[in-house]
């Protein structure tokens, strides 16, 4: 009996310790908490690379911006799965949501998230309020109806919220819109992100993460990461989109482009900026982690000794190696060789969201890795085969879930929202 009690503690199961470390210590904040700052941070990235052609007018990015916004919407949801799978009683999640107040910083969740949401539902509202406007009158004025009709042309009767004036007037009110909204949304996303750096960098018993810079080293690499992922998936899907249009030829009524060479002229070019602004931020990203590195080193602290055992030693390899050199080093110099390339750009998307992770993974897992009494360490390892619903959260399964929703709510979202329509309806 007092074996299955023991059992029941959580993190015992993943966690191992050496020397002297308290009883009752474990790494509690597991893979789930990696991948909540990871996922909210996608959310935030993707929405200001959309914003790069809603508030700065950079028109070469009017397609990737308006795949961003709905990738980000996609994401939106998910950004609180993580928190729900980790939690011992999930049902209680929602009260963040229902009841959000400012005492705690989780607890503001709720006001920050709500907000961010309805500024991006508002925003591809009046994106795609000509859209669904045209679509509902064509459903209704289309002969020989199926039943799947008649359901679209209410769905997207709804959506128009009632207001169908679709002259250049309205269009050009509902531009304005937009702009107004993403200038406003910037910010919240940022504070929707840099608010997960605020939880870890206020832990005054963690010498790890309490520092001033851990919001804005949050905020820096959640828009490398987002941007990197949109960039990762769209150019899987205009890859996807050539292929088709070779095999059908009919891309002008399919996909709203002319022809091959249109797509992959479209995808040249909004690729090639949207790595500019990748570059950029990963410089300032990169620039503030290292900034934190020589300052914790300068100041050497009380607690210096034991960081310098778990960042120089223990944690060097996932550290410099993983997070430094294959997730930053290795994609600035890519994108600073000449002759960018689609292929190019796609593999650096790859090791940048890999080093984001890592980065988020040595903060929440490395910032627990070493005892209290700042003579013992713990190590976590990461459950691959679950053996029960505890481990299955935490580990594998958990992270795949989490992983492929935004995937599936992007695909439904598209169905509605077509993030590739023809420019005559994109006006």
């Amino acid at each position: 009996m007092l074996e299955h009690a023991h059992m029941l503690v959580h993190g015992q199961a993943w966690t191992t310790k050496e020397f002297f470390v308290l009883p009752n210590e474990y790494i509690y904040w597991a893979i789930q908490i990696v991948m909540y700052p990871y996922m909210t941070g996608l959310v935030a990235g993707a929405f200001v690379l959309s914003s790069l052609y809603h508030v700065f007018g950079i028109k070469q990015l009017k397609e990737i911006a308006r795949f961003a916004l709905v990738f980000s919407f996609a994401l939106l949801p998910v950004a609180m799965m993580p928190l729900l799978l980790h939690l011992q009683q999930p049902f209680r999640g929602i009260e963040v949501m229902m009841t959000p107040h400012f005492t705690s910083a989780i607890a503001a969740f709720g006001i920050v998230f709500s907000t961010y949401a309805t500024i991006v539902a508002c925003e591809l509202y009046f994106v795609y309020r000509k859209y669904f406007v045209e679509t509902a009158l064509a459903l209704k004025n289309k002969p020989d109806k199926s039943a799947v009709d008649g359901i679209r042309q209410i769905i997207f009767s709804v959506l128009t919220l009632g207001v169908w004036d679709i002259s250049e007037q309205a269009v050009a009110r509902d531009h304005k819109a937009m702009g107004v909204l993403a200038g406003i949304g910037i910010p919240v996303a940022c504070f929707l992100h840099g608010y997960a750096g605020f939880i870890f960098g206020s832990v005054k018993a963690n010498a790890l993460w309490m520092t001033p810079l851990m919001p804005v080293i949050f905020i820096m690499s959640a828009i490398v990461s987002g941007i990197a992922l949109c960039l990762l998936v769209y150019i899987i899907v205009m890859e996807t989109r050539k292929q088709l249009a070779k095999a059908k030829r009919r891309s002008r009524l399919h996909y709203g482009f002319q022809d091959e060479e249109h797509i992959r002229g479209v995808e040249d070019q909004e690729v090639k900026l949207a790595t500019k602004a990748l570059l950029y931020f990963m410089i300032a990203a990169i620039s503030l982690e290292l900034l934190d590195l020589i300052f914790r080193g300068y100041t050497a602290m009380k607690s210096w000794d034991v960081l310098r055992q778990v960042i120089y030693q223990r944690d060097f390899y996932k550290i410099f190696v993983l997070q430094y050199g294959v997730g930053n080093l290795v994609p600035f110099v890519l994108l600073l060789l000449p002759g960018l390339s689609v292929r190019r750009t796609f593999l650096i998307s790859i090791l940048v969201l890999f080093g984001v992770f890592m980065m988020r993974w040595n903060v929440v897992i490395g910032g627990q890795a070493f005892s209290l009494t700042f003579h013992g360490f713990m190590d976590y390892h990461f459950p691959v085969i679950p053996h029960n619903l505890e481990t299955f959260k935490e580990g594998l399964g958990g992270v795949l879930c989490v992983a492929a929703t935004p995937f599936i709510l992007f695909y439904i979202f598209n169905k509605f929202m077509p993030v590739f329509i023809a420019e005559k309806e994109s006006e």
